[in-house]
């Protein structure tokens, strides 16, 4: 049998987040990776079913709470250990995310068992299959590679959260200006020095929400303006910083309760 008739789902994509190589999500039912090696580290983790591989001649799996972290370089095979095969989300992360360094230590534990880890993998992926989430994926990620370098070296003191209120508001003030056009991690950490997770940490210690949700919260503010002054929920969607209309409502509809639509032809009460 073919490998692609054994192939239920595929689906593959590069998206706008620095440091991300490739997003693949698939659902394999017979089908066997033989030895090979990724010039990226991997990331994966198994929503359904198990895998089974080989790593430097030492077996692994991969239950449900596991995060596996493969690294570049190093040949490794795959296969299902359960009769109905194994779906799996994979992140393919350059040596910006992770270094060389860390090789090492990952070929000697690859399966991490962390549940916060695993859920902060998983808001990761729901993030970059959402066009216009750019910035949550960018934290989201910074905050993955904290914790994988924790994991990879417990012996070196972790970068522990701790409040900088003059750091927290030189990113707001930044996000304030820039509440339509947005801006990226990377740029942010540009013009308001310092090390990504810090600046995630500081911010968000400090106002008590994330910095794309803040971000989001501004639009969203712009928008409800907009739209009781009679501009459609296209046109604000375009004017107000979001990717599309249905971006816009997605996020309207969890911060208002309500769609745009509904929200602009709302009746005011007698």
């Amino acid at each position: 049998m073919a490998a692609d008739q054994r192939t239920r789902t595929v689906s593959a994509w590069r998206p706008r987040v620095p440091g991300v190589v490739e997003v693949f999500h698939a659902h394999y039912t017979e089908y066997a990776y033989p030895m090979h090696v990724h010039d990226a580290w991997t990331l994966l983790i198994v929503d359904d079913g198990a895998v089974r591989y080989d790593l430097d001649r030492h077996e692994h799996g991969t239950p449900h709470d596991t995060v596996s972290l493969l690294p570049p370089h190093v040949p490794h095979n795959g296969s299902p250990a359960t009769p109905d095969g194994f779906r799996k989300r994979v992140l393919y992360l350059d040596a910006s995310r992770l270094g060389d360094e860390l090789i090492g230590p990952a070929v000697d534990a690859p399966d991490l068992r962390d549940p916060v880890l695993r859920r902060r993998v998983g808001q990761l992926h729901a993030a970059l299959a959402l066009p216009g989430e750019e910035l949550e994926a960018e934290s989201r990620l910074t905050l993955i590679g904290e914790r994988l370098h924790a994991h990879l070296r417990p012996r070196e003191p972790r970068d522990r959260a701790r409040r900088d209120p003059v750091l927290a508001r030189r990113l707001r003030e930044l996000l304030d200006e820039r509440v339509v056009q947005g801006v990226t991690l990377d740029e942010a950490t540009g013009l308001v020095p310092a090390h990504p997770a810090h600046l995630v940490r500081a911010f968000s210690a400090a106002y008590g929400i994330a910095p794309h949700q803040y971000l989001t919260s501004r639009r969203v503010d712009r928008a409800r303006r907009l739209l009781l002054a009679g501009h459609t929920p296209a046109e604000v969607a375009g004017t107000t910083g979001f990717y599309d209309q249905a971006h816009l409502t997605r996020h309207f509809k969890r911060l208002v309760g309500v769609t745009p639509g509904r929200y602009r032809t709302s009746p005011a009460p007698r």
